[in-house]
C-alpha cells in the first residue's frame, strides 16, 4: 500500500480509534439528502476521462485511515516548514486529489458546511470500488475532518517489502485482524505500482539470491524488462495485476503462482492462517468481495478529527 519502512507507536493510533456506532448510514438524511449522489457523479465524471482515478481514490482513502484515522489528513496542503501527509514519501504518488475537491464545490453549494471531507473520501473509495466492477455496501457516515496532518507520520504505512508479522502489527494495531489483512490486501487488484516498491525483489535481493526466489522467474524476467537498472524512465512500473481496472480476484491467484508484486503481496502465504484466506479468496470472487465489504467498513469506521472543512485542503 505504500512505499518505505516503517516503525509503529501504538499510544498514537489508540489516542485516534474512536468507537463504530458514532457513526450512521442515515446521517445526512435530513441535512444533505444528496450528499452520496453528488460524490458519486464527481468520482464517476472523473473516471470516465482518468480510467486510474478509482484505484487512486481507493489508495488515498487507505492512506488516510491508517494515520489518525480517516479524518481527511491526507487531504491537507503543505503550509510554511510543515509538510503535510500527501508530502511524504509513500504519498507522493497519490493523486485525483481534484476528484475531491469537485466533490466537495459542490456539496458546498448544496448544503454548506454539512458534509466532511473525511466522509466524502470513504463515499468516493467505495463508488470507486462500484465503477470498477466490484460489489457495493452502505458507507457508515458522520466522519470528522482533522487539523493535524504530518509528512513524518506516512512512515506508519504498510510497506511493500513488509513480511507477515510486520503486516499483522500494523494492522492489528488499527483493530484489524488478519482476515482484515488478506481481504484488504485485494484492493491490489486495482491500479499500479512504481518500480521503487519492488525493485528489492528483482535485483540483489539477497547474499544468494539476484532475484527473490518467491517471485515466479518469468514475473521477474518481465520486471527487471520494465524497471532496467539504468536509465531507467521516471514513471516506469507496471499494474498491480492484468486487470488492473476490474475489480476481481485475481490477485489472489497470482500470489498462489509467486506473481504477487509485492513482497507484502507474496508474505501472505507465510502462515497457515492468512494463506488459507488467499486460497479461499482466489476460489470465490463471492467469498472475497464479501470479506472485503465487511472490512472496509471496519477500517474505515477508524475516526479521528473534530470539525467539517469548508476545503479540502485547509483546516478552518
Amino acid at each position: 500500500m505504500a512505499i518505505g519502512v516503517a516503525l509503529f507507536s501504538s499510544l498514537l493510533v489508540l489516542s485516534f480509534v474512536s468507537p463504530i456506532s458514532s457513526l450512521s448510514s442515515n446521517y445526512y438524511d435530513e441535512t444533505c439528502p444528496n450528499a452520496e449522489l453528488i460524490v458519486a457523479n464527481a468520482v464517476k465524471n472523473a473516471a470516465m476521462k482518468d480510467k486510474t482515478v478509482p484505484a487512486a481514490l481507493l489508495r488515498m482513502h487507505f492512506h488516510d485511515c491508517f494515520i489518525r484515522g480517516c479524518d481527511a489528513s491526507v487531504l491537507l496542503n503543505s503550509k510554511g516548514s510543515n509538510k503535510v501527509e500527501k508530502d511524504g514519501p509513500p504519498n507522493v504518488s497519490l493523486h485525483s486529489f481534484f476528484v475531491i475537491d469537485n466533490a466537495k464545490k459542490e456539496l458546498e453549494a448544496s448544503c454548506p458546511g454539512v458534509v466532511s471531507c473525511a466522509d466524502i473520501l470513504a463515499l468516493a473509495a467505495r463508488d470507486s470500488v462500484i465503477l470498477s466492477g466490484g460489489p457495493t455496501w452502505d458507507v457508515p457516515k458522520g466522519r470528522k475532518d482533522g487539523r493535524t496532518s504530518k509528512a513524518s507520520e506516512t512512515t506508519q504505512l504498510p510497506a511493500p517489502l513488509f513480511n507477515i508479522s510486520q503486516l499483522q502489527q500494523s494492522f492489528s494495531q488499527r483493530g484489524l485482524s488478519m482476515e482484515d489483512l488478506v481481504a484488504l490486501s485485494g484492493g491490489h487488484t486495482l491500479g499500479f505500482s512504481h518500480c521503487s516498491s519492488f525493485a528489492g525483489r528483482i535485483r540483489n535481493f539477497n547474499t544468494t539470491h539476484d532475484i527473490d526466489p518467491s517471485m515466479h522467474p518469468s514475473l521477474a524476467a518481465s520486471l527487471r524488462g520494465v524497471c532496467p537498472s539504468k536509465n531507467r524512465p521516471k514513471n516506469a512500473g507496471t499494474t498491480m495485476d492484468p486487470s488492473s481496472t476490474t475489480f476481481d480476484n485475481t490477485y489472489y491467484r497470482l500470489i498462489l503462482q509467486g506473481k504477487g508484486l509485492f513482497s507484502s503481496d507474496q508474505a501472505l502465504l507465510a502462515v497457515p492462517k492468512t494463506k488459507d484466506l488467499v486460497e479461499k479468496f482466489a476460489g470465490s470472487h463471492k467469498e472475497f468481495t464479501d470479506a472485503f465489504v465487511k472490512s472496509m467498513i471496519k477500517m474505515s469506521s477508524i475516526t479521528g478529527g473534530g470539525e467539517v472543512r469548508k476545503d479540502c485542503r485547509v483546516v478552518n
